[in-house]
């Protein structure tokens, strides 16, 4: 934690130096060409108002160029503020949270099977200045970097880590793409993996697979049901020879289950040892 939040200071020290480069001195020239511009914009104030009078919305910020360089460390706004004319030029930079979808990515994981992963990245403009002085384009750039970052990664996994682990996966991009683009000035707040698509024989094997490993639970199961019957047999039979009149009483519950369902024909067995007493008569 403690090595993380120094990183975290020493780029924003980095950061800090770049844009004080950049907010250096206009020099003499510069300078009498910002006092003249000054002098005409009040000399013409009733047409150059309409010039100088720059508004932003609540979700943006304004990056201010005087002569090519940044004039502050902070943007302008929200709301209302001038410009001097000539001299000044602004940029627009949205701060709102933007999502986008990574196109499907074909990829070889570490078992060496292709797979077609896309995603969905939501990031937002953290620091404008540096979004509009370290990068030319920091959308682009970030949607490019999310895919190669989206291939890195899932090339470093398993297909039953892909398949299972996604949640893990998301992170770990997360943290990458917040970690490459925080020069830019862009903050990545949330990573998902939207779909993983298999090769179509991939399917049908891991199917089957899943099928025959579902089969050999049921055989398993199945045995292991007729060796406790067999054993409650067991014991069934060790009680009915302890007391022969269980074995009367366990007929005569038969028949009346076989009445109950109003057979026609009732089949009724006779135990052995009364049949051999009437053949010996």
């Amino acid at each position: 934690m403690e090595d993380q939040m120094e990183s975290q200071k020493r780029r924003q020290e980095s950061k800090d130096a770049l844009i004080s480069e950049r907010t250096g001195s206009l020099g003499c020239l510069g300078w009498f060409i910002v006092i003249l511009s000054g002098f005409f914009t009040v000399l013409l104030f009733p047409i150059t108002v309409w010039f100088c009078l720059k508004i932003v919305q609540e979700y943006e910020r304004a990056v201010i160029f005087r002569l090519g360089r940044i004039i502050d460390k902070k943007p302008k706004g929200p709301g209302i503020f001038f410009i001097l004319p000539c001299t000044d030029s602004l940029i627009r930079v949205d701060l709102r949270t933007v999502s986008f979808d990574i196109p499907p990515q074909e990829i070889l994981t570490k078992d060496s099977v292709t797979v077609s992963v896309d995603g969905v990245v939501y990031f937002r403009v953290s620091d404008p200045i540096a979004s509009v002085a370290n990068v030319t384009n920091a959308d682009f750039s970030t949607r490019l970097l999310a895919q190669t970052t989206l291939r890195n990664v899932l090339g470093t996994k398993n297909l039953a880590e892909v398949l299972s682990d996604r949640e893990g996966i998301a992170h770990s991009m997360q943290s990458n793409l917040d970690e490459a683009t925080d020069n830019w000035g862009i903050k990545v707040e949330r990573v998902e993996i939207k779909d993983v698509k298999l090769p179509f024989q991939l399917q049908r094997a891991m199917a089957a697979e899943a099928e025959a490993a579902r089969e050999a639970r049921a055989k398993v199961i199945a045995a292991e049901g007729e060796m406790n019957a067999s054993r409650a047999l067991k014991e069934a039979s060790l009680v009915i020879a302890e007391s022969p009149s269980a074995l009367q009483l366990r007929y005569l519950q038969t028949l009346n289950t076989i009445a109950a369902e109003k057979n026609s024909t009732i089949i009724f067995p006779l135990p052995m040892d009364v049949i051999s007493h009437f053949m010996r008569k």
